[in-house]
């Protein structure tokens, strides 16, 4: 039998000075003029800050705690990646514009490059932000094994190109500033994924509250165990085991979800660097980061 020979890693570009993927730039006036409607909810993140966890979560209150509702398709089909472009499947745009109201869709597009229909409609948004060392982490190891982002080289070489902002979707550190300043002037219910990790039923009642969902405590306790970190990993719904561009060899999707993870990766000089370029970045704002637990 002829060895399947694994696709070609994708190519970046850039965005008004944000890297992302090629493809998605190519179609970019159709994603800028993407045109949301009032009753869209629109799952915002820094890519591996908690995205796939937080659609379930959603998934499961919209659905009254349901996980039955849950596994009528995989979670890319249910919740749509309006930037995103892959070979040889529908494009996110394509399958939010094929989808009845009201639409769950996602998005890792920074403040500046979201299209501005969701402002424009008043959409509500919730957003989920990792603190940056863990996030950094968990990045590394997506990007290794998605062939539809570049390979990341080495963790040091890594690391300089996320402290340089020069990552697809861009630096976290304005990603996460400026959804929070936007959070001041639209529908958005920010959430920290240390929190999640925290209490998730102080959480998980968060959403319901944003959503306008009244649930009952029965149906919380499904939704805390439908998505806990080990039933998402061994559910084929949320785990992407299926999609061609993700090697599971080289690391799984859903990995490890702790929060101090980094310390296994940062060397202690990188620690006291990191450190320092964060205090730089992150001067004058109000956001507070958790970096273990």
């Amino acid at each position: 039998m002829e060895e399947t020979k694994p696709s070609p890693r994708l190519d970046v570009a850039k965005i008004k000075g944000i890297m992302l993927q090629k493809l998605s730039c190519e179609n970019w006036e159709r994603i800028w003029s993407f045109q949301a409607q009032p009753d869209d909810l629109l799952i915002a993140t820094y890519p591996k800050a908690g995205t796939t966890w937080i659609q379930e979560i959603v998934d499961m209150v919209i659905h009254g705690g349901d996980p039955a509702m849950c596994q009528r398709a995989p979670i890319h089909l249910r919740h749509p990646f309006i930037e995103l472009r892959c070979p040889n499947i529908p494009s996110g745009l394509e399958l939010a514009e094929a989808m009845p109201p009201p639409r769950i869709l996602k998005t890792h597009l920074p403040v500046q490059l979201l299209p501005p229909s969701f402002w424009e409609k008043d959409c509500k948004i919730i957003y989920v932000a990792r603190n940056a060392k863990d996030n950094l982490v968990s990045y590394y190891h997506f990007q290794q094994m998605n062939r539809a982002l570049p390979h990341p080289g080495t963790w040091a070489q890594y690391f300089e190109k996320f402290l340089a902002g020069e990552v697809p979707w861009g630096p976290w550190h304005d990603h996460v500033k400026d959804w929070w300043e936007a959070r001041e002037h639209q529908r958005i219910l920010y959430l920290f994924y240390e929190d999640m990790k925290k209490d998730p039923a102080h959480e998980i009642q968060k959403v319901m509250t944003f959503l306008e969902k009244d649930l009952g405590e029965d149906a919380k306790e499904k939704i805390i165990g439908h998505t806990s970190f080990q039933a998402m990993k061994e559910n084929p719904m949320t785990n992407y085991c299926a999609l061609p561009w993700f090697d599971h060899s080289v690391s799984p999707f859903i990995r490890k979800g702790t929060v101090g993870d980094w310390k296994t990766h940062f060397t202690v000089e990188q620690n006291e660097r990191f450190d320092e370029d964060y205090r730089t970045k992150m001067v004058g704002t109000s956001l507070n980061f958790c970096n273990e637990l």
